[in-house]
């Protein structure tokens, strides 16, 4: 009979070997084909690995070892993501520097994924914090910057005043803080933004050419939010000037009964009647402190105030008074809205509680109670010119839009157009914790530095506490922020926001590529043989952040002619979840957390690894079950007995 499986003593000594003999490092072979093969890095935190990390791990191991054994070439990377806010906050806590926090946590992290027995090439081991690799994260900032997708502007942002810093719009989750559960607030602040609306089509586009789940894919199309309509222009003559409406339902142009404004909308001071003066002041200042979320899909209650002016429905003639609401949006569209209550609930309900007439121009149902949204069955009534010229009565719906577009542009009045629900991506941080902006500023205009400067470096500093005003604690720096022009070598000031956490994650995939390379961010010849990943696995939580954001990089990356591909990740599989014993997320307040090291010390790597794989579907969420880890430690205990006796 053959010793019993001691996985203290076999395991190691396997991980060891493979460690000393760089069993699994991978070069550029021309001969074979190749097989990139990605997990999304972790976030280095100071709880270690928990059992739902190895997961997805696990399964790309598996299938790592599986296409070497099939005569592929296979790159399996790890790295880490290090740069943002959890680090930062504890050394705001504790004193402890997030350079000292982080190698901590780095290496624990490493050790752990060490003694699970993956096989990555641990040669190309990367970390976002490094100066190395953030030089090269601060090299593309210059690249976007210099091609005009990088610009500053006054913009409302997402500020949150516990955190001490903006957030980006997919950041806020039902008015709060993503990281934290904080309250958001609006402000407008001078900010770096991504140019990111440019690339909307782009990355609409490009969804149709990669395996992704179908549920990702349209999270994503769902963020961009194309929508087809048109512009139409109403005269206000009261100042003698337009307001450009968008629209999505230029049919119904005849049943326009009122106009809102979005209350940050430029006109608003100039439309705004004597009498109505301080009330629309009040209304204004209540509508900045919410964010877009509050106001639009969590908006339950709808407020509003009338301007006391008018504007012309350019169809029909008749004056529609203009009001304020807090559900229109300056963000999205024109900022101004036509509101046709028969036939948008949202203006339906806004209709009823201010008394403001209600016509219905599209047959099909009764709009006694709800608005008829029906685009498919309705047909036009109501809906002719006075002198009679135009009509569109009993068309269908889409016939009826394609005419009023057409005449619309006939007269001069509108055009066809298509909006995106995407905004600019805010890009600033007023954090310490993450990569400095490769900008200075000369005499209140922004400019580059020059490229063989970088890395710029963060300073060391000792405080880390935001400063609350929305200025970064880089800002006390003196000595660091005041600096010259490289180039004329007058006085100036260092841009003080840094990246936020996303810039790193954003292109790390290339640098695994070629991590060593001192010269450049990648060998065009080493990119060309590697990209695209051919399986990228993660949490479907980084569907639109992480996957929105990196691909848009990699466009920009495309059309500068750095790399060869448009779409980073070929395939796209997101693991489920592992949840405590209780059928609940795991979580510290829950007590239901599984350590790892626990489970290996006890049971070994092979037995956690074989049960992680078979506790059900892998992109489904299931939860932990000691037995289940028993039965396969006995299962691995078995497969030993049969090979060894």
């Amino acid at each position: 009979m053959s010793k019993k499986y001691d996985h203290l003593a076999i395991e190691p000594k396997w991980q060891q070997y493979w460690d000393k003999n760089k069993t699994f490092k991978v070069e550029l072979d021309p001969h074979k084909p190749k097989y990139y093969i990605l997990d999304m890095f972790p976030y280095p935190s100071g709880e270690g690995l928990h059992v739902g990390h190895p997961l997805g791990y696990t399964a790309t191991d598996i299938l790592a070892r599986y296409k070497r054994m099939r005569g592929f070439n296979v790159l399996h990377p790890m790295g880490w993501d290090a740069f943002g806010l959890p680090a930062e906050q504890y050394a705001v806590e504790t004193g402890t520097h997030p350079t000292d926090t982080t190698k901590k946590n780095v290496k624990r992290f490493k050790s752990q994924i060490k003694s699970l027995g993956f096989s990555y090439d641990w040669d190309r081991e990367i970390n976002t914090t490094d100066p190395k690799y953030y030089k090269w994260t601060q090299w593309i900032f210059l690249q976007l910057y210099k091609r005009g997708l990088a610009y500053q502007g006054e913009v409302p942002v997402n500020w949150c005043p516990e955190l001490g810093t903006v957030l980006a719009n997919e950041e806020v989750i039902d008015g709060k803080s993503e990281r934290g559960g904080h309250p958001v607030i609006r402000k407008p602040m001078r900010q770096w933004v991504f140019r990111i609306t440019e690339y909307a089509e782009s990355l609409l586009a490009g969804l149709d050419d990669v395996d992704w789940p179908e549920s990702v894919k349209n999270l994503q199309r769902n963020w961009i939010g194309r929508s087809d309509g048109s512009n139409v222009e109403f005269e206000i003559p009261s100042i003698n000037e337009t307001i450009r409406v968008f629209t999505t339902r230029p049919d119904t142009l005849f049943g326009a009964t009122y106009m809102v404004l979005a209350p940050e909308h430029p006109l608003v001071e100039k439309l705004t009647n004597d009498k109505a003066q301080e009330t629309i002041t009040n209304y204004v200042k209540s509508a900045a402190g919410k964010s877009d979320l509050d106001r639009g899909e969590l908006n339950k209650e709808k407020t509003g105030v009338f301007l006391g002016t008018y504007a012309i429905n350019p169809l029909n003639n008749e004056e529609i008074p203009i009001w304020i609401s807090d559900y229109v949006l300056m963000s999205y569209g024109t900022g101004a809205i036509m509101a046709v209550p028969g036939h948008d609930q949202r203006d339906y309900e806004f209709a009823k509680k201010f008394d403001l007439p209600i016509v219905q121009v599209v047959a099909g149902s009764d709009i006694s109670s709800a608005a008829f949204t029906d685009t498919e069955t309705g047909t036009m009534m109501n809906s002719a010119t006075p002198d009679g010229s135009f009509s569109i009565n009993d068309l269908p719906v889409k016939e009826a839009i394609k005419k009023t577009i057409e005449y619309l542009e006939k007269i001069e009045k509108g055009e066809r157009a298509v909006e995106y629900k995407l905004r600019d991506w805010l890009f600033s941080r007023q954090r310490y914790w993450g990569e400095p902006f490769p900008i200075i500023h000369v005499d209140g205009e922004h400019k580059a530095i020059p490229e063989d400067e970088l890395p710029l470096l963060l300073p060391d500093v000792k405080q880390y506490q935001p400063t609350g005003t929305g200025e970064s604690p880089l800002s006390a720096i003196q000595d660091w922020v005041n600096t010259k022009d490289p180039e004329t070598g007058v006085p100036a000031r260092r841009e003080t926001n840094t990246m936020p956490q996303w810039a790193g994650s954003c292109w790390y995939y290339l640098r695994f590529l070629d991590p060593n390379n001192e010269d450049r961010p990648w060998d065009t010849e080493v990119e060309k043989y590697w990209m695209p990943v051919d399986l990228y696995v993660g949490g479907v939580e980084h569907a639109v952040l992480h996957l929105l954001y990196s691909r848009f990089w990699h466009h920009v990356l495309h059309d500068l002619g750095l790399v060869s591909t448009r779409e980073p990740y070929k395939k796209l599989f997101n693991q489920g979840m592992i949840q405590g014993e209780d059928g609940q997320k795991m979580s510290k307040s829950r007590g239901n957390v599984i350590n790892p090291d626990n489970v290996i010390e006890e049971y070994g790597a092979d037995s956690m690894r074989l049960y992680e794989m078979f506790m059900g579907p892998l992109d489904k969420s299931k939860p932990w079950s000691i037995k289940g880890l028993q039965g396969c430690a006995r299962f691995a205990e078995k497969i030993w007995r049969i090979y060894n006796d």
